[in-house]
Formats: structure tokens, sequence, C-alpha cells
């Protein structure tokens, strides 16, 4: 099927490359400087301020080197050579210091709108990663008790992000890193210990550390396990009830861990045990990599890295004066694991806001392992902030602790949790309106576009049941559509590319909870001013086309976020 979006913009491109290789009949320049500007890219972009033109490209300003002459003067020559006939091109100017803008005919934005609907599902689906294997790491809480508000926005977020990433064209691999070996275990086990021996010896019997973990899943652990158990365990070394109790506790917490996240409609295409690469020497072997390298040294008996190089204030221990490594260490082996191992050509990590002096050493890390440390993204998450009734929310109504994702999916359901999480850019701090994210009306954002596609099923339905139905697109002149609303819609309706594009790039999903909140709005105005059911049986018929496309945009970017398209409200 012809993709009308795809196909302007590559008409644009070429329309320009014509151009450069025919510079010399406008510019003194010689075949050489020619040949070297026919190998510049030329990019072609929607500008965000329409009177700039339906396209633009800055293609004067990157000649300007190669041709040693002003990009005022290259746009100029461009433009006197360009052969537009037989494109969407209507007119082309020159802007500020270089820029080439180009208008598009009308006729450019039915063609589009008719693309859309015959692309249907497929309709935004780009080729701009050309299949390029690409990881998300999200979420990777730890398994050691249940997962909190960050958990759930980073899921959202990182879950989104993914979708968005295979429409534009990658091969993604979403995954979970469960910490299952480390600090955080050892931890882990003391507490389930202690509270083991509690259980059947009394409170005083053990002290239990400040320092441990205080929630009471840890109880219901140790209770449970003595349910299965009894005090089998009780006379026998600490470490081998350890064992017994983290295994136990882990499988438990894992199940949960995939379970909740399930429920969320997040599904993972691997899950990743840290405890595999101590196992298989992964560690050992990038221990190695980077004594090797001139970025560590020997002090006090443990292994350093030069993290100041990179901008953290301090530098970090790698091995430990005990000999055992950190958890960063352990991190460079992960990330190794990733790119070396494993060949994805870019890793994006989605952490909180207590990672953020994690990044540049993590980067400089890969470098020093001879990863380029450039493919690795990491995306920082700010805190959420849970109110209702204007009030912070921050007890848990069943555990007496934080609020967990499965408290939230519960209170408010699914789709309102993730459109609501992916409201508002990853790096912005976020106020969650427990309130609003329930209320039946149009304040409510993912009220607003649900009823938006609800109403347009109804719209659909309604015409169907008295003997109105869709034509044969062909059949069907979408020039007929010429009122503002109108134009406004389509307009909206074929930038939906452009906002996978730009959401890609990016690595911002929100710009899609955005752009599905416009695209409903001009729906709700195209409604309001332009009747669907009207006595032209033709432009009944187009407006009617508009409002299946509409319909299906916002299912398309609903899949994307993984929220639920109503047909009825």
């Amino acid at each position: 099927m012809k993709n009308v979006i795809a196909e302007t913009k590559e008409q644009i491109i070429t329309t320009v490359k014509n151009a450069v290789a025919n510079l010399a009949s406008e510019l003194p320049v010689d075949a050489v400087l020619i040949e070297n500007a026919c190998k510049v890219e030329i990019e072609a972009e929607i500008p965000k301020d329409k009177t700039h033109g339906d396209f633009s490209t800055n293609i004067a300003m990157k000649l300007t080197k190669v041709l040693k002459n002003s990009p005022v003067n290259i746009a100029n020559a461009l433009i006197k050579v360009m052969n537009t006939e037989g494109t969407y091109i209507e007119k082309v100017e020159i802007a500020g210091p270089g820029f080439i803008n180009f208008y598009l005919t009308k006729k450019r934005i039915y063609d589009a709108l008719k693309s859309a609907y015959e692309l249907g599902d497929e309709f935004g689906r780009l080729d701009v990663g050309k299949g390029k294997k690409v990881m998300v790491e999200f979420v990777s809480a730890n398994p050691t008790g249940p997962m909190h508000m960050g958990n759930a926005r980073g899921g959202a977020l990182g879950d989104s992000l993914a979708s968005v990433l295979d429409m534009a064209g990658y091969d993604v691999t979403r995954e979970f890193y469960i910490n299952d070996a480390g600090a955080q275990i050892e931890k882990f086990a003391n507490s389930l210990e202690a509270r083991y021996i509690q259980a059947l010896k009394g409170e005083d019997a053990v002290e239990f550390s400040d320092d441990w973990y205080q929630g009471n899943d840890i109880k219901v652990h140790a209770a449970n396990f003595i349910e299965l158990f009894g005090d089998k365990y009780l006379e026998c070394s600490s470490e081998e009830r350890k064992d017994a109790l983290v295994a136990y506790g882990l499988e438990k917490n894992i199940a949960k861990l995939k379970s909740d996240l399930s429920d969320y409609r997040i599904n993972y295409d691997v899950w990743f045990n840290e405890s595999k690469i101590h196992e298989n020497g992964e560690v050992a072997e990038t221990i190695e990599l980077l004594r090797k390298s001139d970025l560590t040294y020997e002090k006090d008996g443990a292994l350093w890295f030069k993290s100041t190089e990179f901008g953290s204030e301090k530098d970090d221990v790698l091995i430990r004066a005990n000999g055992f490594p950190t958890y960063f260490a352990v991190d460079i082996a992960y990330h190794r694991n990733k790119f070396e191992k494993r060949g994805f050509d870019k890793v994006i990590n989605i952490w909180g806001a207590d990672h953020h002096g994690h990044v540049a050493r993590m980067k400089g890390a890969m470098d020093a392992i001879g990863c380029d440390g450039s493919k690795l993204d990491i995306i920082i998450m700010q805190l959420v902030r849970l109110v209702k009734q204007g009030e912070a929310v921050r007890m848990s109504k069943r555990t007496g602790e934080m609020i967990t994702l499965s408290d939230l999916v519960e209170d408010i359901g699914i789709d309102a949790a993730r459109f609501f999480f992916n409201l508002r850019q990853a790096g912005s701090h976020l106020e969650f309106d427990l309130d609003l994210a329930i209320a039946q009306n149009n304040d409510n954002p993912v009220f607003y576009v649900q009823y938006a596609h609800a109403r347009i099923a109804s719209i659909i339905r309604n015409l169907a049941e008295e003997g109105t139905k869709l034509a044969d697109i062909n059949d069907i002149d979408l020039e007929l559509l010429k009122e503002d609303a109108e134009i406004e819609l389509i307009e909206k309706i074929i930038s939906y590319p452009n906002e996978i594009y730009l959401s890609s790039v990016s690595m911002e999903p929100s710009k899609l909870t955005r752009y599905v909140m416009d695209l409903s709005a001009l729906f709700h105005s195209f409604y309001n001013s332009c009747r669907v059911k009207c006595d032209d049986e033709k432009l009944m018929q187009a407006r009617l086309m508009l409002c299946h496309t509409t319909k299906n945009i916002i299912k398309n970017v609903f899949a994307i976020l993984k929220i639920d398209a109503p047909e009825k409200m």
C-alpha cells in the first residue's frame, strides 16, 4: 500500500539531492566539490511552526564548508535548479540563515489521509531503526520486596518506549534484571532468618537490625515457611538456614513480580539473573579487563575505577579489600554481557533519580572495557508524588507501608495508571492526582481520550444500523473535506508518523499521550461543528471515513501505551 507520508519526505529528499548534483550550473564550483556535496546527508523535518512550511531542510548550512560559500547563496542556487514536477511540492522558500522550506499541495493531505486509512494498524510504522537490536531494561526491582510507585512509573515508561521503538523499526528486547546476588540478598537472608527465629522462639530470641527489611512481607514469608517446614531449620547452621529461606523467599517474590507486571500488561522477553554472570565467570573476566585499562588503580588493598575522569565527585571501588566485587563492578559485567556477549547495538536503561551520579561512570566503564559507552542511553526518572483530595498520600491502606504497584492498579485501574505515568517526560517530577485518575469526566485525560474513541464507535455503529456503511475508499471524494475543523483533524492524523519518529529519537513516549489528547480534542471540535450524518451522501461518506481513521489512530496509540480502547462508555 502507498504510504504518502513516507513518499512525501522521500520526494523532498530526492528533489534536494538532484538539485545538489546540478549546483554547478548556478554556483562557480568544480566537480570535485559537487561530488563531495552529494555525499552529505540530506534531512527533511516537519517544522514546529506551521508558517515555516510543511517540511524544512538545513542542507544549505551543512554544505557551507564543503562548497566554501554562504548558506543563503547555496539555498538560492538549490531553489533555482530544483525540479518539483510530479511531486507534492507547491512552493519553496528560503528562511532565516538558509533554511529551505517546502509548502505542499492540498492534494497531499487527502492522499495522506487515504494512506492512513488503508495502512490501518501499520500506519505510523517506520524504518528509522533499520532492524538494529535494542534492549530496554526497566523496573529491575530488587526481588526482596513488593514493587513501589517508582517501579510503576518506570514500568509504564519502559514498556511504552519499547513499543515506540518497535514501531520505529528497531528489533526490541524488554529485559528485567533480577538482583539475586550480592548485598541486598544478604540483607534479605538476615531479615528472613531473624523473623524465622523470632516466630519460633519469640521476638527477644534474636535482635532485628535497623538496617534489615522492616516490611510485613518478611514476617509473612517466615510464617509461611514455618507452615511448610516447621522448626526443621532451627538447629542447623545459619548458612544452611539462610540458603533455604532465601531460596523460598526469592521464588515467591519473583513469581509475584512476574504476576504483578503481567497484570500491569508488561511481559518481558528476558528475565536475567545476576547470579548467572557470577557463576559463568563474566564478573571475573570483566574485572580483569578493567585491571588492564589505564582507568584503574590499587589503593588500601582495593581496586578503584577513576570515576572522577568522567565527572564523578570521587573514584569508585571495583573490588573491595576483602576480594569481593562491588555492585558497580558487577553492573559493568552485566552491561558488557549486553553489548559483547549478546550483541545489542543500543542499550537503554531506565533508572531512578538516585542513580543520576552513576550515569557518566557507567558510560566511562564501557569505554574502558572496549564497549562503546555512547551506545548506552540512560533515562533518569524523577519521583512520583501521589495526591488525594489535595494531600500527599504516603501509606498503603493494606500494609501500612509504601503504596505498591498492586495497590495502585487495584485503586485506579491499569488504563489510568499507564496513561498518567506517560503524561510527563521521565525527567520531570510527576504529581499523580488519584481523584482525577478515577474521575469519569473530561477533566480526566484518559477518560477524555477513551470517550473520543467510544463516541466515534457510536457514530459508526448508529449509521450502520441505519444502513450507512463506509463505501470503498476509492469511491470516496476526500476533497469534500474543506471545513477548518476537518482540515485541522486531517493534519493531526497525518502527523502521526512524525510523532512516532520524534518519540523514538527523544525516547519520550509522553509525546504520544499529548498527541492523542490533541487528536481527541480536534475530533470533538470536528464533531461539534460538522455533522457526520447529513443529506449530502458523498460528504457523509468522506466524514465517515475521517471518523474511521481517527478512531484507528487512537486505537494505535493506545496499543503502544497498552490501554483499552472501549467501543462503548
